[in-house]
């Protein structure tokens, strides 16, 4: 992918004239497009500038696309794409939502779509249940002498790993803990058997495995795992949905690696407009460079 800076030395252009041109351009071609058969959505944030700037993201998961870019997070925001961008009719068609737990999110879904199942994105649980199983770490970590840290070193991006991509010698190392410090074992065996509720294919057998592991979590006396608990009952069913749908944020975790990658590239952006051109033009779900008439085209 050629940077902006690069296709303008290469066309003799000042960098300001081909953005404003390449926006122009972006502007005119999607000028009359609409969001079509949009059934499966996915909500994701990302920041764009220093200085804690954000933009929200809406992704169709089905075809891997982003549908629609808007300055700000939140429930004003994602609101303005439900107002927007969808009629009451498309808004009817949407069947599931996936997002993080945010509760601007999950509460637009609710109130926006009222045929669709939310489901709670894998990702971001499995980031929660991690966070859990760190802060018993840090907790053993601050109570522990100098000698029992240096037993204790290394062992956070160990903790983190899932079980098929450790080695052999990591799993022994963590095995180990059941003698050096017996709260960080019990808090990482309850992460890896958690590992199990993502295999399920039949909800009444995800639920009996999932209350199970919730009670034996609550009797561990570790306050984090509790607390994490606490979080699975409060969004049980937008749990429990991902067995019935398979649906993840996966597709948006990927487009967002390459949403990053537009940022990297650029080091930033100072305005959203331009963020927002580079995403629609390499992700968007208009195939602009097709829009271009044959005759111009260089390739």
């Amino acid at each position: 992918m050629m940077t902006q800076k690069a296709a303008a030395e290469l066309l003799r252009v000042s960098p300001s004239t081909l953005s404003d041109q390449l926006h122009r351009s972006i502007e005119r071609i999607r000028s009359g497009h609409r969001v079509r058969g949009l059934k499966t959505i996915g909500i994701d944030e990302i920041s764009y500038s220093a200085g804690h700037k954000y933009a929200t993201l809406v992704y169709d998961l089905e075809r891997s696309v982003v549908v629609w870019i808007g300055q700000g997070k939140g429930r004003k925001t994602i609101d303005r794409f439900f107002h927007d961008a969808l009629s009451d009719y498309q808004r009817k068609q949407i069947k599931t939502g996936c997002c993080d737990m945010s509760e601007a999110y999950m509460g637009a879904i609710k109130t926006h779509c009222p045929n669709a199942t939310l489901v709670l994105d894998r990702f971001h649980i499995v980031k929660a249940l991690n966070t859990a199983v760190d802060a018993v770490r840090k907790e053993q970590w601050r109570e522990a002498n100098v000698d029992e840290r240096k037993a204790l070193k290394g062992l956070r991006w160990l903790l983190y790993r899932h079980s098929s991509t450790r080695s052999r010698k990591d799993t022994r190392t963590l095995k180990a803990l059941e003698r050096g410090n017996n709260r960080i074992y019990r808090a990482w065996r309850l992460k890896d058997e958690f590992e199990q509720f993502w295999e399920y294919k039949a909800s009444w057998a995800a639920e009996r495995f999932l209350k199970g592991w919730m009670t034996t979590t609550m009797r561990s006396r570790l306050e984090p795992m509790k607390k994490f608990v606490a979080t699975l009952r409060k969004h049980y069913a937008g749990v429990v949905a991902f067995i019935g749908t398979r649906i993840t944020n996966a597709v948006s975790e990927g487009l967002n690696r390459i949403v990053k990658i537009v940022k990297n590239r650029a080091s930033g952006f100072r305005t959203l407009d331009a963020f927002a051109d580079m995403i629609l033009l390499t992700i968007g779900d208009v195939d602009i460079p097709a829009q271009i008439p044959t005759k111009f085209r260089t390739l």
